[in-house]
């Protein structure tokens, strides 16, 4: 049986995975976690063969939460599920040694072959990014400005464009309005840009925010 750890913070998203999981024969949703820490403590306490994460949790984001499974259990994979679009996350999350991105509208069709695909070893993304990534193999590819940033910049790069204030950014991510504030101001200088309307126009422009 292929055991599944589901973690998402919304109990109608978890409800959803595992029922479309329950259908499979060898396929048991075994247990389900709705933050980083949760995840962290069934990692540790029991085994799995894979982990459907999402990338947007209350108490730590999926990306540092990929890095913390990968640091305790290096080989087990990891299936990031994400309403974010690819653009935004998968590249980022595929360097940080997750098995595969699945965007959450794509997951009633392929969530079941994404499980066994990183199961049997490989990886899986869409057509379109998997174009992207040869492309970046290749070489003959141009990095464009915002992926020199750090994730946690890049996190911060999305709010911003995304129209969130400071104060809203600090309380999501449990940081200081002064730390959001200097994240900003790396961007900004990383960007070479002045203002978050700038940002904005550039994230909607790479398909970075929706």
């Amino acid at each position: 049986m292929i055991k599944v750890l589901i973690v998402d913070d919304h109990p109608v998203v978890r409800k959803g995975l595992m029922q479309i999981l329950s259908e499979e024969p060898d396929v048991e949703t075994a247990a389900e976690a709705k933050t980083a820490a949760e995840l962290l403590d069934l990692v540790r306490e029991r085994e799995w063969d894979v982990i459907v994460l999402d990338i947007t949790l209350p108490d730590r984001s999926g990306l540092e939460a990929l890095k913390d499974v990968k640091a305790v259990r290096p080989d087990l994979p990891v299936l990031i599920l994400s309403m974010h679009p690819e653009d935004q996350y998968a590249l980022r999350v595929l360097k940080a040694g997750a098995a595969g991105y699945l965007n959450k509208d794509s997951a009633s069709d392929e969530l079941v072959y994404a499980v066994r695909k990183v199961v049997g070893g490989g990886r899986y993304v869409s057509p379109s990014m998997a174009e992207k990534l040869a492309v970046v193999v290749g070489g003959d590819y141009e990095k464009p400005p915002h992926e020199n940033l750090s994730d946690r910049e890049f996190q911060v790069l999305c709010m911003l464009a995304s129209g969130k204030r400071l104060k809203e950014i600090a309380a999501e991510l449990c940081l200081s309005v002064k730390t959001v504030s200097t994240y900003r101001t790396r961007v900004l200088e990383k960007m070479g840009m002045e203002s978050n309307a700038e940002l904005t126009y550039y994230a909607v422009k790479n398909g970075l925010v929706e």
